[in-house]
């Protein structure tokens, strides 16, 4: 079974996830945005044999130790959609714009598409594809234990922004309410900032996509 646990990491405070299966104990770390000692004690803490750095989008603070996090341990980065090149060509001026240390380059191990999975030990991670907060970002969901990754798609009484490059509002909502909504209400989801919410609490209190 998949088991999770959140750091907040950066200034910005991004829900970094680690994510492991219970049987084997392998595990990916899910939007390394920064401060990686505290993101290796946890592994280490947790007993977690790191495995492969997972990405939802390419945005600073979800990316940006990515690629320092690959090199020294040689893991494979897997993620997100290519849409998002720009923004991993783009991560020195990101760090820059917004106060973050240098951010290494990288190049993904693979990029995702929709409909895709990803494996962790013995479970496996299905794959959807939902721009809008930028044009690359992806989500991944356990349906054994109801949990989704959702990044800066949606939040909890709030969704993603779409006033940066690649944004688009109407996007942003086709893919809540077409690929997340399908996940059921009783879906938890771990956002990329902020406390968890389910997707049944959301359609029915959050002012941007209530009832629908």
């Amino acid at each position: 079974m998949l088991r999770y646990e959140t750091i907040p990491v950066t200034p910005f405070q991004q829900n970094c996830s680690i994510v492991w299966c219970d049987q084997t104990m392998e595990g990916a770390v899910i939007d390394p945005g920064g401060d990686l000692p505290q993101i290796l004690e946890a592994a280490r803490r947790l007993g977690v044999e790191l495995k492969q750095i997972l990405l939802t989008h390419a945005h600073i603070d979800h990316a940006g130790g990515t690629g320092t996090l690959s090199r020294e341990l040689k893991l494979p980065i897997v993620g997100p959609h290519p849409a998002d090149q720009f923004w991993i060509d783009g991560l020195r001026q990101q760090a820059q714009m917004f106060g973050f240390a240098p951010a290494e380059a990288f190049t993904p191990t693979r990029w995702l598409h929709d409909g895709d999975a990803v494996q962790v030990g013995q479970c496996m991670l299905a794959v959807r594809h939902c721009p809008g907060h930028t044009p690359g970002h992806v989500v991944f969901h356990d349906a054994e234990t109801k949990r989704a990754f959702v990044g800066d798609v949606l939040f909890a009484g709030s969704v993603g922004r779409t006033d940066l490059p690649g944004g688009d509002t109407d996007t942003l909502i086709d893919s809540i309410t077409g690929r997340l909504w399908p996940m059921g209400d009783d879906t938890v989801f771990i956002p990329g900032h902020g406390p968890e919410s389910s997707f049944g609490h959301e359609r029915r209190s959050n002012p941007y996509v209530r009832g629908t």
